[in-house]
C-alpha cells in the first residue's frame, strides 16, 4: 500500500500540531511535527532570512527521515515549504529559491487547512496574535492551495471537531478500496 502524504497548514496557532497529532493516533502511524519550532527554541525567538532557509532544510529533512516510518495509509506533515515561502514573504519580502525549487519538485496527496476560528495562544513564538493578520495569512495559504491543483479542504471548529472533519474529508477522499493491493 502507498502512503499518502498529508500536509496540515495554516497561520500559527490554528492546531495544526494537535490535528496532526490526532489524525497519526488515528490511522496508527507517525506524524512529522514543525521543525521551526524545534530549532527557534534551541536558538531563540529571533532570526534571521538565513534562518528561514535553514529552517526550511531541516523541515525538509525531517519530512523525509520520518516517511521512513509512516504505516499505510497516511503520513501526516506539520506545515510544508508552503509555510517557509509565505513565512519569508511576509517578514522578508523574499522567498529563498531553494523553498520554490522544492515546491516546484514535491508533491503531495491532500492538504487541510487550519482555520483561524481557534483563539490565539501566547508561547513565545508566535508573532500574529491580531485576528486580521492571521486572516491574511489564512487568505495567503487558501490561494496557494487553490492555485496548487492539489486536493484540499478547510477545518474549523474546536480542537475535536477539526479532527472528527478531518478523519471524514480524508475517508471520503480517500475509499478504502484506494489503499486495497
Amino acid at each position: 500500500m502507498m502512503v499518502k502524504k498529508i500536509v496540515i497548514i495554516g497561520p500559527e496557532s490554528t492546531g495544526k500540531s494537535t490535528l496532526c497529532e490526532g489524525l497519526a493516533a488515528h490511522y496508527k502511524t507517525v506524524w512529522c511535527p514543525e521543525y521551526a519550532r524545534r530549532y527557534l527554541e534551541e536558538r531563540g525567538a529571533k532570526y534571521t532570512y538565513n534562518d528561514l532557509l535553514e529552517i526550511a532544510q531541516g523541515q525538509q529533512r525531517l519530512e523525509d527521515e520520518l516517511l521512513k516510518e509512516a504505516n499505510a495509509p497516511f503520513y501526516f506533515i506539520d506545515t510544508n515549504q508552503y509555510v517557509m515561502k509565505v513565512w519569508c514573504e511576509v517578514v522578508f519580502e523574499d522567498c529563498h529559491s531553494w523553498i520554490i525549487k522544492q515546491i516546484a519538485e514535491r508533491r503531495y496527496d491532500f492538504y487541510l487547512l487550519c482555520d483561524v476560528d481557534l483563539p490565539w495562544v501566547a508561547d513565545g513564538l508566535r508573532e500574529y496574535p491580531d485576528l486580521a493578520q492571521r486572516q491574511r495569512l489564512a487568505k495567503m495559504y487558501k490561494d496557494i492551495l487553490v492555485s496548487s491543483g492539489t486536493p484540499w479542504a478547510l477545518i474549523s471548529g474546536s480542537p475535536s471537531e477539526r479532527l472528527q472533519r478531518a478523519v471524514s474529508v480524508l475517508e471520503t477522499a480517500f475509499p478504502k478500496e484506494a489503499f486495497s493491493e
